[in-house]
């Protein structure tokens, strides 16, 4: 029997349409994208990240709604902005956070999209924040030496896009130029790596990333370190011994160090002190592990020969200086200088379970190689 009565059910995803091309609006919620453009016919809509209908322009399965169907979506409209006001921040702006699914069930089936988790997350704007920026380099790296054929094509585009954003920060910060020319090699080697004469994909997708990686290359060949100027006092030359030491004691990769060795004089005598590996080494490594490769050495030791048999045999620590978190209560990825809207936060009755636990085990930190394991690649 058919179903005479009004039917309220969604007809799927509202889309808005950016400069990037279609995006649903959910995901731009915590984009860094706040006003939209769009042309209908001879009026142009502005809606914000959270969006705004107008009663001239909402269309519902095909049709124009009448007068009631208008009032009942807009007050369901205003019930949402209401909800999503509860989850900005001080400034107004949305958390940037994503909810996943952790594990398929009967009841629960879920599909985690990389594409939106990128941009739910904000990935783009944090890569001008120097805290989040070796994590998201680092995540790039294992996208394109490890899951570039294996992405889907809105994936690409958010990398393609996310890469540009990087070499728009290396030229404008003159910092990091080498982690964008080691990416930009791993991406040249991986497009260079065809299937039957081309890349995996659409013809024309590819062009189009083809055009993004030619704006990536054209911007880092045009990076140009500036040298301070005459006026700019102290120079690192001008330090004393005692600082630059400080300084090279607070690198954590020996690239740096030996880099830093090609720089002047000063550094060169500094960078062979063994006190320099040997803090090195109780940075990356466990005592456990220190001690174990000093029982096979001479007995006169050499931090720095240490130092590379123990990144051999155990791998380096892997630091950043924020990481997106886990939060064990809603299921959400977040960065944890942000935070996110939780509902620990929002439901009281929840607020009573977690009085007897410890709140520090319920943010869990994650790394890139695990952040890339809740989606399906």
């Amino acid at each position: 029997m058919p179903f005479i009565s009004k039917d309220w059910r969604s007809p799927g995803e509202e889309w808005v349409k950016t400069e990037e091309g279609w995006e649903k609006k959910k995901i731009l919620e915590c984009g860094r994208q706040g006003i939209q453009q769009e042309n209908m016919d001879t009026t142009t809509t502005r809606c914000s990240s959270l969006g705004s209908f107008s009663t001239e322009q909402i269309s519902f399965s095909g049709r124009w709604l009448d007068e009631e169907d208008r009032e009942n979506l807009m007050s369901d409209n205003l019930g949402l902005q209401a909800f999503h006001s509860k989850k900005t921040g001080a400034d107004g702006a949305v958390q940037p956070h994503c909810h996943i699914t952790i594990k398929c069930t009967r009841e629960i089936a879920g599909f985690n999209g990389l594409s939106d988790a990128f941009k739910r997350l904000d990935f783009r704007s944090a890569v001008h924040d120097v805290r989040r920026f070796n994590y998201i380099c680092k995540l790039l790296d294992l996208l394109i030496t490890q899951k570039l054929t294996m992405l889907s094509g809105c994936a690409q585009k958010v990398l393609f896009n996310m890469l540009e954003e990087v070499a728009y920060q290396v030229s404008a910060s003159q910092q990091n130029i080498h982690m964008l020319n080691k990416l930009l090699h791993q991406l040249r080697v991986m497009v260079d790596c065809a299937c039957w004469g081309r890349p995996l994909g659409s013809t024309l997708l590819w062009e189009q990333h083809l055009r993004t990686i030619n704006r990536i290359l054209s911007i880092a060949n045009h990076i140009q370190i500036r040298e301070p100027g005459d006026d700019v006092f102290p120079k690192l030359q001008n330090l004393p011994e005692e600082c630059v030491r400080e300084v090279l004691l607070r690198l954590a990769d020996h690239k740096d160090l030996e880099s830093s060795g090609k720089a002047y004089s000063v550094m060169r005598h500094l960078v062979d002190e063994q006190r320099i590996w040997r803090e090195l080494c109780r940075f990356h490594f466990t005592p456990q592990q220190i001690d174990f490769v000093l029982q096979s050495c001479s007995p006169q030791i050499d931090w720095q020969r240490i130092y590379h048999k123990l990144r051999k045999s155990f791998g380096l620590r892997e630091e950043y200086a924020e990481m997106i978190q886990l939060c064990r209560n809603c299921r959400c990825l977040f960065w944890k200088s942000i935070g996110h809207p939780c509902i620990a936060d929002q439901d009281p009755e929840f607020q009573e379970k977690l009085e007897n636990v410890d709140k520090s085990s319920l943010h869990v930190p994650i790394p890139p190689q695990a952040f890339l394991k809740f989606f399906s690649l």
